[in-house]
C-alpha cells in the first residue's frame, strides 16, 4: 500500500537527491575515516519483486524512517526459504561485503520491506551520483552527516534465470504476503464507517462479508505465529474457497459496473449518478477490497502449503509461482477500479464541500432509500476520504499562476479551491482568467440604438483556465454555486489566437481563440494588465498548429471547385487563386 504521506514526501526525498546536497556528501562518506566511531553504518536493499526488497545487514531505526519504509510481516516463509533467499541474494553485486550479517538478514520480520515509489526514486537519484557494482547508492542524513549508507540492488537484477530458478518459489511467498500487507492496509485504514453512515448500507450482506473475512484473517494469524499452516486449520480454511469466490465475484462486478456506468455518461449525468449512487459506491468498493483481502488470504496459505509439499513435488513448488501471478493480476486490476471508482467519488464530494452551504444537504439517493436517513456529502466524504487518499494521495492545494487575468480585486483563492479537483494528476495550471462580458444595456444599445439603464447590469463572467492540458471554461455563477464546468478543450484542438495590441472603445483588451470546433472571444476588464493579456495569448500560442489531415480537408473545396470548372470550360464569377500554401483560416469576429 502505498502511504498517504509518500505524495508528500517524494518532493523531500527528491531534493535530497539532487547533485548539489549528496554528490559530495556520499562521496565524502564513502569511506569510513580511520579511528572515526561514529562512521556510518550500512544497508544493502535487494528488490525481489517491484516494490519489494530485502535488506541485507543492519537495519537502523534512521534508516526505516529517513527512508519511509513498510516492514511487511513474512512469518509464512520457513526458516530453509529464509537461509536460501539470503544466500542466494548475497551473491549478487557487491552483496557480500555485510559478511557475517546475512545470517541474521532474516532473523525478524523486519528483513522484508516495502518500498514507496519515493523511496525508489530516492535510491535512484543517489544510484545516478554514484554507483559500485550495479546498485544504487544513497545516504541518510542527520544533521548533514551520513548516518547510514544505503545501496538498492534494482529488481531486474534479482530477476536473472539462475537466481529466478534456484529461490522462485521462496519469492513468491515473499510477494504473496506482501500483497496480503498492501490489501490489509487499505481495508483497515481509518475509513469511518460510523453506525450512521451503516444504517444506509447492506448490513445483511455486510456481516455475511465479514465473517468471511475474519475467519481467514484469524487463520492467517494463527499460520504467522506457527510459522506454517496446521492440516486442521487449512481443513476449515478450504471448505470457504466456493464462498469466498462468490463474495470476491460478486462485489468485481458490482464495482465493474459503476465504473462503466460512468464511462458511459457526461459529466452533469456523471454527477448525478455518484450523487444518487454514494452509499453503494462506498459500501462496494470497501466490500471488494475486503474481499480481496480474505481471498488474498486464502490464497497466501494455499500456498504455504503448496510450498511444504514442494521439497518433494517439483510441480506443487511450480504452484507456488502460478498462485502468486495469479493473484497478483487479480489485484492489480481490482484495485485499479477501485481506485478510478472511488478517486471519482471522493472528487465529486469534495468538489461541494467546497460549495456554499450544499456540504450539509442530505443526497438525493435511490427512491427506495427515501425513508430512510439520507447522508450529507459531507458525511460520505469523512467516510471515504481515509481510503480515497491511501490509493491515491490528494493533490496539493493549487497556488495562483503567474498569470492572472482577472479584476484586481479578485479572490481567486475560492476559485481555486473548487478547481483543484477538476485537474487530473500531474496536471499544471498555468493561467487563472475572469472576462467581462459586454453590458445587456451596450447589447440594447447596438440593437435598438437606444440605452435601458434599468437593465444595465454586468453579465455572468466566465472563469477561464488554463493548464498545461487543456482549456476550462465555466460561468462563474455555476462554477461557484455548483461546480459545474462549461468547456474542456484540449491544447492540441487550438488552431489559431488574436490578441489586438489596442483596447476596445471601452478600454478593455480581447482575446480570439480559434479552435477545431469553435470561436472564443474573451474580453477583459480595464483594469486587467495588458502584460497579463499577452501572457495569456502567448501560452494559448505555443499550442497553435493545424494538423496534416485538416489542411488536407481545408484545401479539398479548392481542388473540387478548380476541376468543375475546367469541366465545364468556364471559369465562372468566382476566382480561386493557388499560391501552393494552406488555406487561410478565417477567425471569427
Amino acid at each position: 500500500m502505498q502511504d498517504p504521506s509518500d505524495s508528500m514526501e517524494s518532493a523531500d526525498l527528491g531534493e535530497r537527491g539532487q547533485s548539489e546536497t549528496i554528490d559530495s556528501r556520499v562521496e565524502e562518506s564513502a569511506t569510513p575515516h580511520p579511528g572515526d566511531d561514529s562512521a556510518e553504518a550500512s544497508t544493502t536493499l535487494v528488490e525481489v519483486r517491484p516494490g519489494v526488497a530485502v535488506a541485507l545487514g543492519e537495519v537502523s531505526a534512521e534508516l526505516v524512517a529517513e527512508l519511509k519504509l513498510d516492514p511487511v510481516d513474512v512469518g509464512l516463509l520457513s526458516d530453509d526459504d529464509r537461509s536460501r533467499i539470503a544466500a542466494t541474494l548475497a551473491s549478487i553485486g557487491n552483496t557480500a561485503a555485510v559478511g557475517g550479517n546475512i545470517a541474521n538478514a532474516f532473523a525478524s520480520v523486519e528483513g522484508v520491506y516495502r518500498l514507496s515509489d519515493a523511496t525508489r526514486a530516492y535510491l535512484s537519484a543517489g544510484g545516478a551520483l554514484a554507483v559500485k557494482d550495479g546498485a544504487n547508492l544513497g545516504g541518510v542524513f542527520v544533521n548533514g552527516r551520513v548516518v547510514h549508507q544505503a545501496r538498492l540492488i534494482p529488481v531486474t537484477a534479482v530477476s536473472a534465470a539462475e537466481f529466478a530458478v534456484a529461490i522462485g518459489p521462496a519469492l513468491a511467498m515473499v510477494a504473496l504476503q506482501m500483497m496480503l500487507s498492501q490489501v490489509a492496509g487499505l481495508v483497515r485504514t481509518n475509513i469511518a464507517l460510523t453506525g450512521e453512515v451503516l444504517k444506509t448500507m447492506r448490513l445483511g450482506k455486510w456481516a455475511e462479508l465479514s465473517a468471511l473475512v475474519d475467519t481467514i484473517d484469524r487463520a492467517v494469524g494463527r499460520a504467522q505465529e506457527l510459522g506454517s499452516v496446521a492440516t486442521t486449520e487449512w481443513e476449515k480454511v478450504a471448505a470457504k474457497e466456493d464462498a469466498l469466490r462468490t463474495q470476491r465475484e460478486t462485489y468485481r462486478l458490482n464495482v465493474g459496473e459503476h465504473v462503466r456506468q460512468l464511462g458511459l455518461l457526461d459529466t452533469a449525468a456523471r454527477r448525478q449518478y455518484l450523487e444518487t449512487n454514494a452509499t453503494a459506491v462506498i459500501f462496494d468498493a470497501y466490500a471488494l477490497l475486503s474481499s480481496l483481502m480474505a481471498w488474498t488470504g486464502y490464497q497466501t496459505l494455499h500456498a504455504s502449503r503448496a510450498r511444504a509439499a514442494g521439497r518433494e513435488e517439483a510441480d506443487e513448488a511450480r504452484l507456488v509461482e502460478i498462485i502468486e501471478r495469479e493473484t497478483g493480476e487479480e489485484i492489480s486490476t481490482a484495485l485499479a477500479e477501485t481506485t478510478g471508482l472511488v478517486n471519482a467519488l471522493a472528487r465529486e464530494l469534495r468538489i461541494i464541500a467546497e460549495l456554499p452551504g450544499r456540504a450539509t444537504v442530505p443526497l438525493l439517493g435511490k427512491r427506495k432509500d427515501a425513508k430512510k436517513a439520507r447522508l450529507t456529502s459531507a458525511q460520505l466524504l469523512e467516510a471515504i476520504q481515509p481510503l480515497a487518499d491511501a490509493l491515491r494521495p490528494p493533490a496539493p492545494p493549487l497556488e495562483a499562476p503567474e498569470v492572472l487575468c482577472a479584476p484586481k480585486a479578485l479572490d481567486s483563492e475560492r476559485y481555486l479551491r473548487i478547481l483543484r479537483w477538476f485537474l487530473e494528476d500531474g496536471e499544471t495550471l498555468r493561467v487563472l482568467g475572469l472576462d467581462a462580458p459586454a453590458r445587456i444595456g451596450a447589447l440594447l444599445d447596438g440593437a435598438k440604438g437606444k440605452v435601458a439603464p434599468a437593465m444595465d447590469k454586468a453579465a455572468a463572467r466566465n472563469l477561464v483556465a488554463v493548464t498545461d492540458r487543456r482549456i476550462i471554461t465555466a460561468r462563474t455563477h455555476a462554477f461557484l454555486g455548483q461546480g459545474e464546468i462549461g468547456q474542456d478543450i484540449p491544447v492540441d484542438r487550438v488552431r489559431y489566437v488574436r490578441a489586438p495590441a489596442a483596447r476596445d472603445g471601452s478600454g478593455r483588451t480581447v482575446i480570439d481563440l480559434i479552435t477545431s470546433d469553435d470561436n472564443i472571444r474573451w474580453t477583459f476588464d480595464s483594469d486587467v494588465d495588458d502584460a497579463q493579456v499577452v501572457a495569456l495569448a502567448a501560452v494559448l500560442a505555443e499550442s497553435m498548429n493545424i494538423p496534416d489531415e485538416e489542411r488536407a480537408l481545408l484545401r479539398q473545396p479548392r481542388h473540387a471547385l478548380l476541376g468543375a470548372g475546367s469541366e465545364d470550360g468556364s471559369t465562372g464569377s468566382m476566382s480561386v487563386e493557388q499560391h501552393g500554401s494552406e488555406a487561410p483560416v478565417n477567425d471569427a469576429g
